[in-house]
């Protein structure tokens, strides 16, 4: 990136240098920065925790780095001050994003927002979370409308929808004294009835989100990290409050709002990088009108990444892992146990524990030492176990010796929904021509089976089974299936974020022409008498003509006065 940061800071307008957390903000600025610095630029690092002047300074430098989500909260809180003295930002010049796939798509599905407070009943919350923890799941697989309902609701997994069925309905009215739950003057129950469904039967503990300290945190689904701060909304957050029976936290209004979408297509130009973003060629270019160019590995590669292996359950599956960890450990062999969940990441350190293999586990409840602990992860005999997007950023270097015993061993207990990540994971094997190998390890029980590989994946296991539990099958058909399964998904992720984005370019509209009136009132030097008093001129004309129309007897002398 030093060639492209130095050139565009030349201009003196400011470069941001983009990465997905702090450490690595704080890590390349330290390191990269003396370069600059010896060019003869000023050099900045934006922080979450450094006060408005800190920002300012760090802003005016020529080139800043921050995270992608500091730069946005910057931007919604420039334009919310009284004065213009108190913004930090200058106008958004020339970015470029480490890790661009990850903070343009992964990140892109959720848009940035910043809250107030709204007042709300915490008592609905817990009203519904009662009512709905007494319901049954409709397990048939009837699409059939006869009148029997074999449950309360029912669950769709590839779209995670729930509802309650008739069956529910009926229950629903009687708990609540009901004559119809959908009438409109139940409207607000039946949403809070909704979100204590999600709640409790798609929001998953410890997948989904973690409870820390009496508090319910969201798990980010692509890098399996706390997101400090951040919240469900549409009282989603709170509903899993009252399931877990924590204190229930008010509800929020929103204040401002962007996409990151909206966010970066501001800049006057935008470029990026990462090791995986063919794969969403079509999207860079449409969304944000970015050529993807490959650029050939500086070594040739020598990985070698094996076909995946399917098991019939989850223990089966399980169970070969800590098997195939404990060979390669014997051979002194480091190896890299990527998980998908926090859950399986704890999960499969107990089991290691058992075999009495010493390991190191960096998942989203503490990703402070990770960079520490990836970096170790390359030495001999080291058996370290993350979420799959673990060490983005982090190279990890061999130990002596372990070049010759075949390299690090990355092991995937299951396919992500997005094969950027498994291929991010596939990554940290191999660097620089360096050997290695790389497996992923299936079960017809993972979720994205579960939800997408489904019938077909099991005909044909029962076709080969003999109801032997440890059957093992290692085909390039399972592995066909698994990827039309992540093509699927990606195909619906990318819908949500075109649909995030359709939505908040209406709200774009409204954000230019209103950020655009805030600016030239707080920029402006003389008075605003003359735009003002034709403002109230229009307003009471507006407010007359609407009560005073027709006869004399007709007119609403009371309203106006109000």
């Amino acid at each position: 990136a030093t060639l492209p940061v130095y050139l565009n800071a030349l201009t003196g307008k400011g470069v941001h240098v983009v990465t997905v957390n702090e450490y690595l903000s704080s890590r390349d600025e330290s390191e990269m920065g003396q370069l600059y610095k010896w060019l003869g630029l000023t050099v900045g690092l934006n922080l979450n925790s450094m006060s408005a002047d800190e920002k300012r300074d760090a802003y005016n430098c020529d080139v800043t780095y921050s995270t992608n989500s500091e730069l946005g909260f910057d931007y919604l809180r420039d334009n919310m001050v009284v004065y213009k003295d108190q913004m930090v930002q200058r106008p958004l010049n020339y970015a470029i994003i480490d890790e661009v796939d990850s903070i343009l798509i992964d990140e892109a599905r959720t848009p940035l927002i910043i809250s107030g407070q709204a007042e709300q009943a915490n008592s609905e919350y817990i009203r519904a979370d009662r009512f709905v923890k007494t319901l049954t799941e409709d397990k048939s697989d009837d699409d059939a409308d006869d009148d029997e309902d074999h449950g309360d609701y029912k669950i769709d997994w590839p779209t995670k929808t729930i509802n309650l069925t008739n069956q529910g309905i009926k229950k629903a009215c009687e708990h609540f004294g009901l004559k119809n739950l959908y009438d409109i003057d139940n409207q607000v129950l039946v949403h809070h009835i909704d979100q204590a469904l999600r709640a409790n039967y798609i929001m998953l503990k410890d997948i989904d989100y973690v409870v820390q300290n009496g508090e319910v945190m969201i798990v980010d689904s692509f890098t399996g990290r706390v997101m400090e701060g951040r919240r469900y909304s549409d009282g989603l957050h709170q509903a899993i409050e009252a399931k877990e029976g924590v204190k229930i936290q008010e509800e929020s209004k929103t204040q401002a709002t962007i996409t990151y979408q909206n966010f970066f297509r501001m800049y006057k130009k935008l470029a990026g990088m990462t090791g995986t973003a063919k794969t969403e060629e079509e999207e860079f270019r449409e969304i944000y009108n970015m050529e993807v160019i490959t650029i050939p590995t500086n070594r040739p590669i020598a990985r070698k990444d094996l076909p995946d292996i399917l098991y019939p359950t989850l223990d089966s599956k399980f169970e070969a892992v800590v098997k195939e960890i404990k060979e390669r450990h014997a051979k002194g062999q480091p190896v890299l146990v990527g998980t998908v969940a926090i859950e399986s990441s704890e999960r499969l350190s107990k089991m290691l524990d058992q075999a009495g293999i010493p390991h190191a586990v960096l998942n989203a409840k503490n990703h402070a030492k990770e960079a520490e602990i990836i970096m170790n992860a390359g030495q001999r005999g080291a058996v370290t176990i993350a979420t799959n997007m673990a060490g983005r950023g982090t190279d990890i270097k061999l130990g002596p010796g372990v070049k010759e015993l075949g390299g690090l061993v990355v092991i995937g207990t299951e396919r992500h929904e997005s094969r950027r990540i498994d291929n991010q994971l596939r990554g940290r094997s191999g660097r620089q021509g360096d050997p290695g190998v790389t497996r992923f390890y299936l079960s017809l029980e993972d979720d994205l089976m579960k939800r997408f590989g489904g019938d077909r994946v099991k005909l044909f296991l029962d076709r080969i089974s003999d109801n032997d539990d440890d059957k093992v099958i290692e085909s390039r058909m399972i592995t066909k299936q698994v990827e039309s399964a992540q093509k699927r998904v990606e195909g619906n992720n990318y819908d949500t974020r075109k649909q995030t984005l359709q939505y908040d370019d209406v709200m774009r509209t409204q954000r230019e022409i209103i950020y655009g009136e805030r600016m030239q009132v707080i920029s402006e030097e003389k008075s605003l008498k003359p735009v003002l008093m034709p403002m109230i001129k229009r307003t009471i004309d507006h407010q007359v003509d609407m009560y005073t129309q027709g006869d004399k007897k007709d007119w609403r002398n009371d309203q106006l006065r109000d």
